[in-house]
């Protein structure tokens, strides 16, 4: 039996070939950016290389980029690190505005700057997930010191109204900082187009390895003060050897990327389509939680009626891997913030899956899904 048909996407992407060779190429030949032979120039090269294709990804200068462990190291880098900095430049602004459906990365750091002095406002969504700007605006005054609203939310797919929001931080004085793991590499990002100051990537939400990702700062903005202190590498503001291989392997998918844009987005909405109308076809009941609002292409979160969605995605295991509307919690499953924020009781959330058809499936597996999730349905209603 063979691997199941993977729509799992939100979680991680598969490896795209392009960074798998250019990480076996880097462990090949061993090197430290910081030793001074001709190994260390090599390896301090080819993350140059890598600063420069990400960079190019979201139309950043290389400058601008930071690489750190993942997603969620510069999440709270961006929110922690410029609270604390904000200190000596802005000591009158201490409030935090993010929106209710951000990922944890995000809250949790958040969050913690209330025991540093800092208020924290939650900007809520509309019905669709998507963010509300009226409300979002009432909240913007001289008192904000910094905004959180994600590109693309990692459960439902909507894309955010992050331009907008950003105009309305600004202003007030407020700077910017924008989650766009799950948009860099599916979407256009163009940082200088959405003048944000700050913006996270991460490398396994767009075919790269895990263990990888990015804080955009941009020049203009304040720099955000580092959470270790160490060797002083990208100029003290997030020291440590960097992983030369992993950097290789994100920007050869930001390469990739960034070339492949538009013909991705074409082929994943058409598979994502294809296997919505499979499930309509075969007479499942289900809408999208997403309702109109924009989504990356190849997503979908959608509510099954009556059909527990934790069961389903155990009967099929073994053939299809999904993900389910509810999270395990110290050992509790509870619903999503996500579709709490959206307003899905607890009963409608238990029946929600998400979605994600990635650029290496075809119409033939996807067909396949649809026919596994269809017959699981039938046996899982509570």
């Amino acid at each position: 039996m063979g691997h199941p048909i993977y729509l799992d996407g939100f979680a991680t992407l598969p490896l795209a070939p392009e960074a798998r060779d250019a990480m076996l190429a880097v462990w090949a030949h061993p090197g430290n950016a910081g030793s001074p032979n001709v190994s260390g120039e090599v390896a301090a090269r080819t993350i140059a290389e890598g600063r420069e294709s990400v960079a190019d990804l979201i139309g950043a200068t290389a400058s601008e980029i930071t690489f750190t462990s993942g997603a969620t190291e510069a999440n709270n880098l961006a929110i922690l690190g410029m609270a604390r900095a904000a200190r000596r430049f802005e000591p009158n602004r201490k409030r935090v505005l993010v929106s209710a459906i951000e990922h944890k990365a995000v809250l949790e750091p958040a969050h913690a700057l209330q025991s540093e002095g800092f208020d924290v406002s939650i900007a809520p969504v509309d019905r669709r997930g998507r963010l509300d700007l009226a409300e979002f605006a009432r909240l913007v005054d001289e008192d904000l010191l910094l905004a959180s609203v994600m590109m693309v939310n990692n459960e439902t797919g909507v894309i955010q109204p992050v331009k907008e929001a950003v105009a309305l931080a600004h202003e007030s004085g407020a700077l910017f900082h924008s989650d766009a793991a799950q948009a860099a590499g599916k979407i256009d990002v163009d940082v200088v187009e959405l003048d944000v100051d700050y913006l996270t990537l991460s490398a396994h939400k767009c075919y790269g390895p895990m263990g990888v990702g990015a804080l955009y700062v941009a020049a203009s903005a304040p720099k955000p003060l580092p959470l270790t202190l160490g060797g002083g590498q990208q100029s003290g503001l997030r020291p440590g050897t960097e992983p030369v291989a992993l950097i290789a392997g994100f920007g050869a998918v930001a390469r990739v990327g960034k070339h492949r844009l538009a013909s991705d987005q074409e082929h994943c909405f058409g598979l994502i389509e294809q296997l919505l109308e499979a499930l309509e076809h075969r007479q499942l009941r289900f809408r999208r939680v997403s309702g109109d609002a924009p989504t990356v292409p190849g997503t979908a979160s959608i509510q099954l009626f009556g059909v527990d969605a934790d069961e389903l995605c155990g009967r099929i295991a073994r053939h299809v891997s999904l993900s389910t509307g509810s999270a395990c919690t110290s050992g509790q499953i509870k619903t999503s913030h996500v579709l709490e924020s959206i307003g899905l009781s607890e009963i409608d959330a238990r029946g929600v899956i998400r979605i994600f058809c990635n650029r290496y499936q075809n119409s033939e597996e996807i067909l396949e899904a649809a026919g596994h999730i269809v017959d699981a349905a039938a046996l899982s209603r509570p």
